[in-house]
């Protein structure tokens, strides 16, 4: 439980940080083709008997750089794009697994999450993962808010767009995959577009945005767990239903704020 925690909070919090931006740049669907896409990862690591967490974070990485490119190269739009990548890892995923038989509770883990399940070198992947792709965050913080509200003024001012969108995809897709186990690849983008919703309806500023969804998106896994622990519930849909739940208190509550101003 320490250690579902601990992975919790970090994972929680990138996704909820990364999904201000990416709901901010309507970008929300990137998080769903990814975590299915990435099945295959996780599939083509457990039939060579090579770590799944590892092998589906490189792939992932990977997933997003194709994505990219075939948006911005391709001439087709971007839900297309994921849209293909999406059906291609999930089948890919799926040829791979009908050549090994048998029940895999390995691949059930990912596929709808158990937190409880995550080992001390899990917990390091995703400690290192987090820290890492925070503090490229921190630096980079004014240049993807430049970039999230005005893409031509923030070229003209010298700021390598493509750099920067390529990046925000690939921390993206890693922040995804090292999350999988906290609620599963089936509903593990909820995590990026719940609190980031949450967040909008109190926020009057983006810095606050930013703030609120973090925070909002570490508590809500915080208390999710506690009750799937106690209640011996599974944790990714506990996890997601109780923010589902939250959200729509806090939406009731603003309109009532609302009503009787």
């Amino acid at each position: 439980m320490q250690r579902a925690i601990l992975a919790g909070i970090f994972s929680a919090g990138l996704l909820g940080y990364l999904g201000s931006f990416i709901t901010t740049r309507k970008m929300s669907f990137l998080g769903d083709g990814i975590a299915h896409a990435s099945l295959a990862g996780v599939a083509i690591a457990l039939f060579f008997g090579w770590a799944p967490l590892p092998v589906a974070i490189l792939f992932s990485a990977i997933i997003a750089v194709f994505i990219y490119f075939l948006e911005n190269k391709a001439n087709i739009s971007s839900d297309s794009a994921i849209g293909i990548i999406f059906t291609s890892g999930m089948a890919v995923g799926i040829l791979v697994l009908s050549f090994y038989p048998g029940y895999q509770p390995e691949l059930i883990t990912y596929l709808f999450g158990n937190i409880l399940t995550i080992n001390q070198a899990n917990l390091f992947t995703i400690i290192f993962v987090s820290f890492f792709i925070f503090i490229f965050l921190l630096i980079n913080y004014r240049k993807m808010v430049f970039i999230t509200f005005d893409r031509n003024g923030a070229y003209l001012s010298g700021i390598s767009v493509w750099k920067q969108d390529l990046l925000l995809y690939i921390f993206s897709a890693i922040s995804i995959v090292v999350s999988i186990k906290l609620v599963g690849i089936i509903l593990v983008s909820a995590l990026l577009v719940i609190p980031s919703s949450i967040a909008r309806i109190f926020a009057k500023s983006f810095k606050l945005f930013v703030l609120i969804s973090f925070l909002t998106s570490i508590v809500l896994v915080f208390f999710g767990l506690l009750i799937s622990y106690s209640l011996d519930l599974p944790s990714g849909a506990t996890i997601i239903i109780f923010s589902t739940l939250i959200f729509a208190l806090s939406s009731l509550f603003k309109k009532a704020l609302n009503y009787f101003k």
